[in-house]
C-alpha cells in the first residue's frame, strides 16, 4: 500500500509567496490573520508561531514582495548597464507598464495612502522600500554618470511621478514631461 506523501514543513521561506500572493492579489485590506492563514493553507496561530506577530508577519511579507519586485527590475534593465540616465528611466518605466508589474504598483498605492493616512506601519515600510530602491537605482546609473547618488534621486523623483500619472490616467502628462526635460525622445 502506498503512504501519502508527506506535506514537507511550513516555514517562514514556504510560507512568504504565499501571502505574498495574496496580498499582491487583494491587497492589505485583505491581509488580516485569517484571510492570510486561509490562502496559506495554515492556520492564524501557526502565522504566529512563524512570525511572531502580526507586525512582524507584515513586515516581513512586506519585505519579501519588495525583494520579488527588485529581482523583476534587475531582468529587466538586462544584464548590460543603461548607456544615459534617459535610457534607466525607460526600461524602468517600461517594466511598470508590463502587466505583471500592475499588482505590485497598486499594492504600493495602497502603502503610500496609509502613510499618508498616518498609519506608522505603512510609512516605516515605504521609508524602507524606498531606501532600498534609491540603493537599488544607484547601482543601475550609467557607469560615467557624474552624480550617482544625486542622478538616482532624481529619477526616483521622476519615476514615482510618472508612474502616479499613468494610474491616475494622466500617463500622457508624464510622458511630455520627460521629453520635456530631455531624459526620453520622441
Amino acid at each position: 500500500m502506498n503512504e501519502p506523501a508527506k506535506k514537507p514543513p511550513m516555514t517562514r521561506d514556504s510560507l512568504l509567496p504565499l501571502l505574498a500572493a495574496h496580498v499582491l492579489t487583494h491587497g492589505l485590506g485583505q491581509a488580516s490573520l485569517r484571510p492570510l492563514a486561509r490562502a496559506a493553507g495554515t492556520s492564524d496561530r501557526m502565522l504566529l508561531y512563524h512570525f511572531g506577530s502580526k507586525e512582524a508577519l507584515m513586515a516581513d511579507l512586506l519585505g519579501h514582495i519588495a525583494q520579488v519586485y527588485a529581482a523583476a527590475l534587475d531582468a529587466a534593465m538586462g544584464a548590460e548597464r543603461a548607456a544615459s540616465r534617459g535610457e534607466v528611466v525607460a526600461r524602468i518605466l517600461a517594466q511598470g507598464d508590463a502587466a505583471a508589474m500592475q499588482p505590485f504598483l497598486a499594492l504600493w498605492w495602497e502603502i503610500v495612502a496609509g502613510a499618508v493616512r498616518g498609519i506608522a506601519s505603512y510609512r516605516t515600510a515605504a521609508r524602507a522600500m524606498m531606501d532600498e530602491l534609491l540603493g537599488w537605482l544607484e547601482t543601475q546609473m550609467p557607469a560615467d554618470d557624474p552624480d550617482p547618488k544625486g542622478g538616482a534621486r532624481y529619477l526616483l523623483t521622476l519615476i514615482e511621478g510618472t508612474l502616479m500619472l499613468g494610474a491616475i490616467d494622466h500617463g500622457d502628462t508624464a510622458h511630455d514631461g520627460l521629453l520635456a526635460s530631455g531624459l526620453l525622445r520622441p
